[in-house]
């Protein structure tokens, strides 16, 4: 690919980077200064930042540059920007002086540090941890269980699951949080209706709260409109990244929802930190059920118990006359479940309750606890909590 095709996907996909609570994106702005593409697609630019700018935007910066086709590293230099409000004309960005430069959340690139030598970020994976296999990977600091929830398919309802986890731990008054490894379809902001950016303190990120749960996701960073082109390096980088340079403090269950499929960001998990058991999600359809199987296999090939099988959209139940009607079936789940000896989880209705409140940006078991979907979130995360518990051997989660 010719340097004018890459500056020209490079410019295009800026101009679709927003600083949060605006309108206008970076270009538009006057924010974006020196940018160099290098014969080898190594991508450099100023970017200014203003005083009302979060400096996790040259985070997001360089994250969806990284993804663009044919950019083979990014660099993000920072200066101080006395640009005008939108619908003004921007002023240049005034370089900072010398040690004072602002610091911003580093990230791997494609071919790791920017330069040899440089110390490795968090978002930096050393080969030790790229080859290291996943019974070896420690336990989170400060995190009690980890907590996968995965599918062999995408649209059955794994962000539902993840979500409503994480907040019915979270009403019995557990410390939880819920990290969104779901690189492609980051969906757990709308989900909780968190809006803001993480903030940044001392080169940390500090997750956002929601109905009582830490959430930590690329939906904070990235515009909805930006699509997430990301190779494998950078997804490891990523996952790494929210899991060891977010301020995730003590907590009883952190909740990671996972991408479809047994791609690079199940593996990365797996290498990086001991996962304590495996969800897998399903709905009644056989196409369903034979990702679920795939994901169970790699799980159990990589020493992470499957702690069980949910179902989910397993019958609608008519609000006029009462009827159920199984729209995708009826048992697929719960009959893979029994074919290979794992438990059962529970089966969640397919209804209007969860759609409503997602939409909404509340989890279902706080907006809707009494409606049937809401209860049987409810009885899974009572199931799944009892089964990391007879796991771990212990009598209770402190």
């Amino acid at each position: 690919m010719d340097l004018q095709s890459i500056r020209d996907r490079v410019e295009s996909t800026l101009r679709r980077v927003k600083p949060a609570g605006g309108d206008m994106d970076v270009v538009g702005l006057g924010l974006v200064g020196d940018l160099q593409v290098d014969e080898g697609g190594a991508v450099s630019l100023l970017l200014g930042l203003r005083p009302s700018d979060d400096p996790s935007l040259a985070e997001t910066v360089r994250l969806v540059l990284s993804g663009v086709k044919g950019v083979t590293g990014v660099d993000v230099r920072t200066a101080e920007s006395k640009a005008p409000p939108e619908g003004t004309v921007p002023a240049a960005p005034k370089p900072r002086e010398p040690g004072k430069a602002k610091r911003s959340l580093p990230v791997v690139g494609p071919k790791g540090p920017a330069s040899a030598g440089a110390p490795r970020s968090a978002g930096q994976v050393s080969q030790e941890e790229a080859s290291r296999h996943p019974s070896e990977a420690e336990p989170l600091a400060g995190v009690r269980h980890v907590v996968a929830v995965s599918s062999g398919k995408g649209g059955v309802g794994k962000s539902t699951v993840s979500t409503n986890l994480a907040a019915a731990w979270a009403k019995k008054g557990y410390r939880v949080g819920l990290l969104d490894a779901d690189i492609y379809g980051p969906d757990i902001p709308t989900m909780f209706g968190a809006t803001e950016r993480p903030r940044i303190q001392d080169d940390m990120v500090v997750p956002v709260e929601a109905h009582g749960v830490k959430l930590m996701s690329l939906g904070f960073l990235v515009d909805d409109e930006t699509p997430a082109i990301w190779r494998g390096p950078i997804i490891m980088g990523i996952v790494r990244q929210f899991l060891h340079q977010v301020v995730w403090g003590e907590l009883d269950y952190l909740v990671v929802d996972l991408p479809p499929g047994t791609g690079d960001a199940q593996l990365s998990l797996v290498q990086l930190v001991k996962v304590d058991g495996a969800v897998m999600v399903s709905t009644p359809q056989d196409v369903s059920v034979t990702g679920v199987l795939k994901g169970i296999k790699m799980f159990e090939s990589v020493d992470v118990p499957v702690l069980g099988i949910v179902e989910n959209m397993r019958g609608f139940v008519c609000p006029d006359c009462g009827s159920t009607h199984d729209l995708f079936g009826s048992g697929g789940g719960e009959g893979l479940a029994g074919s290979l000896g794992l438990p059962f989880i529970g089966a969640v209705p397919l209804g209007l309750a969860v759609r409503q409140e997602g939409d909404k940006g509340t989890p279902t078991v706080i907006g809707r606890p009494d409606s049937p979907e809401g209860q049987a979130l409810e009885a899974i995360a009572d199931v799944v909590e009892a089964r990391i518990v007879a796991a771990a051997g212990s009598a209770e989660v402190p």
